[in-house]
């Protein structure tokens, strides 16, 4: 450990859920830091975070702040990463980024280690972090993928509020103890859109994540298709997608169609699952034991179960996958992709 190659590491977004988060993994997993640098917006300058026992002072982020730095974490919104990338680039700094902002484009590989992790070595300067709907699908699907071919998928998504930030959680606690104590519910929060208008959560499932577009997807259930192909590599790969916000804290819960490309036996998906990284196959359903949001919650695994053959596609497959999206769905396909550039397998 003491020869080990150490790196001055910045966060931007540090105030943010997933922010948080990926402070915590790089304390837990012994990042190899020399220095770090904590970034976020101006009214959070000042305050201190507490990492390896000491406080470290909050600074503002601006396009000077990443001098000197190896590698940057960005958990902060699309809009600062697109203009605060290019100058951290500019300094000499790799960045891993949690927005949307660079994920579709085509210079930038859009990375689930368990995928694709040779991408990683592609980037000029940026590795854009996918979806974390697309995460856990996708890196439960890829040996099957590998295995049989893909040519169809069909997802549900069951999408915890987390996923739209602290203030959501805040509104859905808030809205059940309303209606619990027959008090009127006045929504404010979800789903996020560019339309006013603003849905009760508690209690309720909301079949809208991000703002719709013309042709009647949501910008999340399209982010799901268009990303699915490009991590897979893939094109010809079908994919549609339905979105929906339901109020659980953490972690999210989807419904997967799959149709294979060749036929094959359930013992052997069984086994590629149960043998794939990063994949816990959970599937005794005659003892009631499947994926709950509530067990993955604060574990950097992606669960499945529910597998079974379809009853009219005789080579299509059905599943439930379950994963914390602020951990395998954000912060940990980060802090994962960080841990590769910092081997030297770049």
């Amino acid at each position: 450990m003491s020869n080990q190659k150490l790196f001055n590491v910045a966060v931007v977004g540090i105030t943010g859920a997933v922010g948080e988060q990926i402070i915590r993994l790089l304390d837990e997993r012994n990042f190899p830091i020399q220095s770090l640098k904590l970034l976020a917006s101006k009214r959070s300058a000042g305050k201190t975070v507490s990492f390896k026992g000491q406080e470290i002072v909050i600074e503002e982020a601006t396009p000077s702040s990443f001098e000197g730095v190896d590698i940057a974490f960005f958990s902060a919104g699309g809009d600062i990463s697109k203009e605060l990338v290019p100058h951290a680039i500019k300094a000499g700094a790799v960045c891993i980024d949690n927005t949307s902002a660079y994920r579709m484009d085509p210079e930038t590989p859009l990375v689930v280690p368990e995928v694709n992790v040779d991408m990683i070595k592609e980037n000029k300067g940026v590795i854009a972090n996918p979806n974390c709907s697309t995460i856990q699908m996708v890196a439960t699907l890829k040996p099957l993928y590998d295995r049989f071919g893909i040519s169809r998928i069909i997802v549900s998504t069951y999408q915890a509020v987390s996923g739209a930030g602290s203030r959501a959680i805040d509104e859905m606690l808030r809205q059940s103890r309303a209606v619990l104590d027959g008090e009127e519910v006045t929504p404010d929060i979800l789903p996020v859109g560019s339309l006013p208008r603003k849905h009760q959560i508690a209690f309720n499932a909301i079949p809208q994540i991000d703002k719709f577009l013309e042709n009647g997807f949501t910008n999340e259930e399209m982010k799901m298709i268009n990303e699915t192909k490009k991590i897979m590599g893939d094109d010809s790969i079908e994919v549609t997608a339905t979105c929906v916000r339901i109020p659980v804290t953490y972690g999210h819960s989807e419904s997967v169609y799959v149709e294979l490309k060749d036929d094959f036996d359930m013992e052997e998906i069984r086994s590629l699952l149960a043998n794939a990284p990063g994949i816990v196959l959970q599937d005794n359903p005659e003892e009631q034991d499947y994926p709950l949001a509530t067990d993955a919650a604060g574990k950097i695994e992606t669960f499945v179960g529910r597998v079974r053959r379809d009853l009219n596609n005789p080579r299509a497959l059905n599943m439930w996958i379950v994963s914390d999206n602020l951990l395998k769905g954000a912060a940990w396909n980060a802090v994962q992709i960080g841990e590769y550039l910092t081997s030297g397998q770049k």
